[in-house]
């Protein structure tokens, strides 16, 4: 809650800046486009492991499922790429996102008359971004924009260690997701403000979903399958970051 205040904090400085900066040059004069962007990704649904009920070394064991915030928390990410003006309100964009997120150790639920807990690897991706953007003035200087993206992340293989303190279960490593080409679409709106003629910062926040990573079977025969199955997810990435225009 404290960051959206944040970037909302600073999207409003941006607008009350409005009456201090000129207006920019025609956007066809300066048609090129690079930007660059830091923020936070927060999951506001989907799970990483959904629950389940099955054996485990001859015990019985109670899986609890487990969000991406659960494990993940709220994610910093990069953004980096540029676009091109087609009119004076019409832009078609690509971005590059990156992320690495470390994992918390949480609970998975109870093996026997132990709890069970898990150390998921660390969380990385790199994706490409495709979208149309479509601009509307709210000042000479200050320019709203609403845009649709669709994408691919690459994300790494997944693992999760489970550990049961209180029986023989001690690091056992389990493949849960392997190498994944997980497909993207969102929505964002944002505000621009110029620095300077070809110079700009900006501030958005958007809706995203993502499909779900690759499942592998490393708990085949244990009941325990399906618990991987469904991993898609919906995120409210809020960014901020500068802009160039050449």
């Amino acid at each position: 809650m404290k960051r959206t205040l944040v970037i909302v904090g600073m999207m409003a400085a941006m607008l009350g800046a409005r009456s201090t900066v000129q207006a920019q040059p025609a956007a066809t004069d300066f048609p090129w486009s690079v930007e660059f962007g830091i923020g936070w990704d927060n999951s506001i649904a989907g799970n990483i492991n959904s629950s389940g009920v099955g054996r485990i070394n001859g015990q019985a064991v109670v899986i609890l499922k487990n969000s991406y915030e659960d494990v993940y928390g709220t994610g910093l990410h990069l953004r980096f790429g540029g676009g091109y003006m087609i009119d004076e309100v019409s832009e078609v964009r690509a971005t590059f996102t990156f992320q690495s997120l470390d994992a918390d150790l949480v609970p998975m639920g109870d093996i026997g008359v132990s709890k069970l807990y898990g150390q998921y690897q660390e969380y990385r991706s790199f994706g490409l971004d495709v979208g149309f953007r479509r601009y509307a003035d709210l000042s000479p200087a200050v320019r709203a924009y609403g845009e649709a993206t669709v994408g691919i992340a690459f994300i790494d293989e997944t693992d999760v260690v489970l550990v049961a303190p209180q029986t023989n279960l001690a690091g056992n490593a389990t493949d849960f997701y392997d190498r994944t080409a997980a497909f993207g679409f969102g929505v964002n709106v944002g505000v621009l403000v110029p620095l300077a003629d070809q110079i700009g910062v900006f501030g958005q926040i958007g809706l995203r979903w993502m499909t779900g990573m690759s499942e592998v079977d490393g708990l085949a025969g244990t009941g325990l399958e399906t618990i991987n199955d469904n991993s898609s997810r919906w995120t409210v990435p809020i960014i901020g970051g500068v802009r160039a225009r050449f």
